[in-house]
């Protein structure tokens, strides 16, 4: 306590200073227009700062549940699309079913939906990359199943623990997906080659297939994993292979793996079916 005394007494003349500075303003904000308007516009212009950077902090704060809520969205209506293209294709195919323009509402018209989920792990510099993501079989995620971006594919589900899972990416040998030209229902076989994190090849694409640079590769649909339609990335280059009557495309992939962060995961109810059903045909 004596300390705190010296040191007041000591600095008395400070605070007498600030002190009189006080007062001072106070009688000039009281008896002075001019100068309490310029001392009311700065306060203004300063608490509007505060809360501006207030709001600026709170909306970066805010951002991941906002690019969340817009991804699930994003999703939701891509799969209605997916949804509708299947149902048009359907109705091309199969002209009996314009009599009455509508599915039985009593079975799933499309079979798929998905869950959301965040990646926790990413890696894009090995030959075999991985990447790990923070839902597992309590949240219904099963192996084989597909993972998209916003973009566009990302790879399928390998294996499952309660609450985690692994997914081997388009950036991995041991993934091969059906895809093919938009429009065009003649497919080949994408593999990675190893050489960039943007690039894909599309290989035994039919030599009559017609396409240009710049067109849009899309799943085929030939699997339980992927419905048709899902974009994979566009046409940067192709050149004829070895026997002549096929094509080798470059794919520049519309999912950037190096910025990677929500994905979702895509359940087919009618994958069991397929498969057990493709099994027994196997062994005929």
């Amino acid at each position: 306590m004596r300390k705190l005394l010296e040191f007041l007494i000591s600095k008395r003349h400070w605070f007498l200073f600030i002190i009189l500075e006080i007062i001072s303003f106070i009688l000039i904000y009281r008896n002075n227009a001019y100068q309490r308007n310029i001392i009311f516009s700065s306060a203004n212009v300063v608490t509007g700062q505060i809360a501006s950077l207030s709001g600026s902090i709170t909306s970066y704060i805010n951002l991941r549940e906002i690019n969340r809520e817009l991804s699930e969205r994003n999703a939701e209506l891509e799969m209605e699309l997916l949804e509708r293209q299947e149902e048009l294709e359907t109705l091309k195919a199969d002209t009996t079913l314009f009599k009455g323009f509508a599915l039985d509402s009593t079975e799933q018209s499309y079979p798929y939906d998905f869950v959301m989920s965040r990646v926790i792990y990413n890696s894009i510099s090995y030959i075999s990359n991985y990447i790990t993501i923070n839902k597992g079989e309590k949240d219904g995620i099963a192996p084989d199943m597909g993972v998209v971006s916003d973009k566009g594919v990302v790879g399928v589900v390998s294996t499952v623990s309660d609450h985690m899972a692994v997914v081997i990416p388009i950036l991995n040998p041991k993934f091969k997906l059906s895809c093919k030209v938009k429009g065009n229902r003649y497919f080949g076989s994408m593999t990675w080659n190893g050489r960039s994190i943007y690039y894909a090849n599309l290989e035994q694409l039919p030599r009559h297939v017609e396409f240009v640079i710049g067109d849009t590769i899309v799943t085929s649909g030939f699997s339980t994993i992927f419905p048709p339609g899902i974009i994979v990335g566009t046409v940067a280059s192709f050149e004829k292979e070895k026997d002549d009557n096929f094509f080798s495309l470059e794919v520049k992939l519309s999912t950037d793996f190096a910025s990677l962060n929500n994905v979702r995961i895509l359940r087919n109810y009618r994958q069991k079916e397929q498969q057990k059903l493709e099994e027994v045909r196997k062994n005929d």
